[in-house]
């Protein structure tokens, strides 16, 4: 019997009970003899020691069971929004997903912005209402808000008894109640049925009506509905056969073309990088060499696959690596033991390859990064840009020992590696290193996570909002090669130009082929994606500091020089280098963006408050307060209070809301863009020596002062 791999989500608004229903999984499937508890930190899948401390789930894990003829690798992720992006890296790799709602509190903040997130990506999903057996456990009051808030079509599955009680279970519709209360929703979407229905329902089979309710979900048409207990068990084993009839398997072909993404990066006991990656076509084995990124390149000394619980692992033997002594063998527990020389496809009997449609885990990419494709660029599926929230703040850390500066850099580098919207940023002049946050539990995450892994214990100062920069206007410059303007063997002109909100950052050529030294790169794209990378490193600070955003960075004019033409009057001029073209491309850039003019924008939270209806008053005056308006919508005797606030001023809200609604209020947000600042822009020191400067940044990346790197009088940039 072939197997088929189903790579699947768990989603949940935090304490909904997903990584209860991960164990309770597992255990039905055989893979583990013991239930782990949450409250005693003894899951499978929250192995941080942090995360057993708090009883939450913080970075995303995998384990692996079997339903049948289907291997099912389940990713856990975290349910708090400071680990949002954490979410939205798993979702690119996702087969299916089940979101996990609970049946007292219902559809939460966060349970509304998974499910915007699921269906922008068309991953197919089923809902488990979980916690049946806890008191004020309401079936009804969930199905509504799955159809009201959520706006799903949803299909119960069949019904609860007992609820609010330990004893409560789920009763699966049988056959007839299948036919009868399934397919008169699937009617709705499928014209040949709904005939059926109306005119003719002898001809609705079980078999028909359960083929169109797995195409219909499928294609994200509908969304059915299971209710249980992770706990007790209840509705478990109806969710478990459901999994593998309702949600498609992986595709992908094992002798095709190797595509795959990376959506985890760790590092192992040793301090080596470890990337989880989704393939989505072709076979990687150990000694394989990978193209990965933007031309990086890599040969994988190890593999691993999830089986049953933990991964099986097989590693390149001693000669391939240039390590003396055995190869090693990571076991399950995360020992290391002597191992064998790698033959064929095995070692010591584990698989030495990840395949089309699986989960694996890669050593030996040293410079592979979350988010990196695996194999050609045109080859893999297009990954939907993320929409979640960025960092909306930051704050500099501070270690408590100046003696651990240096490797406190080094650990928050690592910890970037693994959530690069931590985005670490190193200010040398005042050797201080800030990192970007989302909220204080996130903060409270990197503080544990310097003490506990890395030894270093941390302090952080006030917290404060990250602002962007966009183009006022247009602006053009250009520095010309062999001029005395400036020591560089290049000549670059650019043009600078605003850009649709929420586009970052594009890179155009509007040059001839024939301009690009391509002795240098290997073709047209290869200079564009070097071009780019410099166009985005002088962007991370603008005209105050902040990253620049949303323009459209034109390239008009190139030069290079290959040796064999007249040199400068004051130095002589070099070959063209790659090197040139990084050094000079901040000048010309910052002179056009300082032509251009920048707008400070700061972060903005869509904000949505459900109150009683008797607590609008109030809440509206503390809205007000905080510098916005808002006109609630009435619904019976709850009241929605929607409107814009500037990202620092939510948490103000947020506390503000339970004693203003005797605990009733509820704050769901989603970001809400950025608005140009009113008064005077908000600056951030430089990290490095500003371009504009010209006298220090030429002395800076020359190594020359100031009066070594001799210049004639300067002349305006431009044309």
């Amino acid at each position: 019997m072939s197997r088929r791999t189903l790579n699947l989500g768990i989603l949940a608004h935090v304490d909904a009970g997903k990584t209860t229903l991960t164990e309770r999984l597992l255990y039905a499937a055989g893979a583990i003899a013991e239930i782990g508890s949450v409250d005693d930190g003894t899951t499978q899948t929250d192995s941080l020691a942090l995360e057993r401390q708090r009883g939450i789930t913080i970075k995303s894990a995998v384990v692996s069971f079997a339903i049948g003829d289907v291997t099912v690798n389940l990713i856990d992720t975290p349910g708090h929004p400071d680990f949002i992006a954490e979410v939205e890296r798993v979702l690119s790799v996702l087969d299916g997903a089940v979101l996990v709602i609970s049946a007292v509190e219902g559809v939460q903040a966060q349970t509304r912005v998974l499910m915007r997130a699921l269906q922008r990506l068309r991953i197919p999903t089923l809902l488990f209402v979980n916690k049946i057996d806890r008191a004020g456990a309401d079936d009804a009051h969930v199905l509504q808000a799955i159809s009201d808030r959520l706006g799903l079509a949803g299909v119960p599955m069949g019904r609860p008894t007992g609820l609010g009680a330990r004893d409560a279970q789920f009763r699966r519709l049988d056959a007839g109640e299948a036919v009868a209360d399934i397919a008169e929703v699937l009617a709705e979407r499928n014209d040949r049925m709904l005939a059926a229905y109306v005119f003719d329902p002898g001809a609705l089979s079980g078999t028909w009506v359960r083929t169109e309710l797995a195409a219909q979900t499928r294609s994200g048409t509908v969304y059915p509905v299971f209710f249980g207990s992770a706990i007790t068990g209840a509705g478990v084993d109806a969710l478990m056969a459901a999994i593998p009839e309702l949600l498609p398997t992986a595709a992908g072909d094992a002798a095709g073309p190797v595509t795959g993404r990376v959506f985890k990066i760790e590092r192992g006991a040793s301090s080596e990088k470890i990337a989880y990656v989704r393939m989505f076509s072709g076979t990687v084995r150990i000694r394989d060499r990978l193209a990965f990124g933007n031309g990086q390149t890599g040969k994988v000394t190890a593999v691993s696959t999830f089986g049953g619980v933990v991964a099986e692992t097989a590693v390149i033997a001693p000669a391939a690596t240039g390590r003396r002594g055995p190869a090693l063998r990571i076991n399950p527990a995360g020992q290391t033991v002597a191992g064998q020389t790698v033959a064929g496809q095995t070692v010591a009997g584990q698989r030495a390859f990840v395949t089309a449609g699986e989960i694996g885990k890669l050593w030996g990419l040293q410079q592979i990064q979350i988010g990196d494709q695996i194999g050609p660029a045109d080859a893999a599926p297009t990954m939907t840009p993320p929409q979640f929230a960025p960092p909306a703040l930051e704050t500099v850390v501070v270690p408590e020992h100046p003696r651990d500066r240096a490797r406190l850099r080094v650990a928050l580098g690592q910890l970037a590696e693994q959530d690069p919207l931590i985005n670490v940023r190193q200010d040398d002049a005042m050797d201080e290193v800030s990192v970007s946050l989302y909220g204080e539990v996130q903060k409270e995450v990197i503080q544990a996570t310097l003490a506990s892994d890395y030894g270093i214990s941390v302090s952080f100062r006030e917290v404060t909002t990250i602002y962007i920069e966009r183009p006022a206007g247009g602006g053009r410059a250009a520095e010309v090669l062999q001029s005395d303007e400036h020591p560089f063997s290049a000549t670059v002109g650019l043009r600078v130009e605003p850009a649709a909100p929420g586009s970052g950052v594009e890179l155009r050529l509007e040059l001839d082929p024939r301009q690009l030294p391509l002795y240098i790169y290997k073709n047209t794209a290869d200079f564009s994606a070097a071009m780019t990378r410099h166009v985005q490193r002088t962007l991370q600070e603008g005209l105050h500091g902040w990253q620049v955003t949303d323009c459209v960075v034109t390239m008009d004019r190139c030069g290079y020089y290959i040796g064999d033409g007249p040199t400068k009057r004051v130095l002589p001029t070099p070959r063209t280098s790659a090197a040139d073209f990084s050094k000079l491309t901040p000048m010309v850039l910052m002179s056009a963006l300082n032509q251009a003019g920048t707008i400070v924008c700061e972060p903005m939270t869509a904000v949505a408050v459900e109150v009683p209806a008797a607590a609008v008053g109030a809440v509206l005056a503390e809205v007000a307060r905080l510098g916005s308006a808002a006109t609630p919508m009435v619904r019976g005797d709850l009241a929605v209070i929607e409107t814009l606030l500037p990202a620092a001023r939510v948490q103000q809200l947020q506390r503000q809301v339970p004693g203003l609604t005797a605990g009733e209020g509820v704050v769901e947000t989603s970001f809400g863009g950025y608005q140009p600042v009113t008064g005077l822009p908000p600056g951030r020191r430089r990290t490095t020596v500003s371009p504009l400067n010209r006298d220090e940044y030429l002395a800076r990346v020359t190594g020359r002062a100031p009066h070594q790197v001799r210049l004639q009088p300067r002349a305006q940039a431009g044309g």
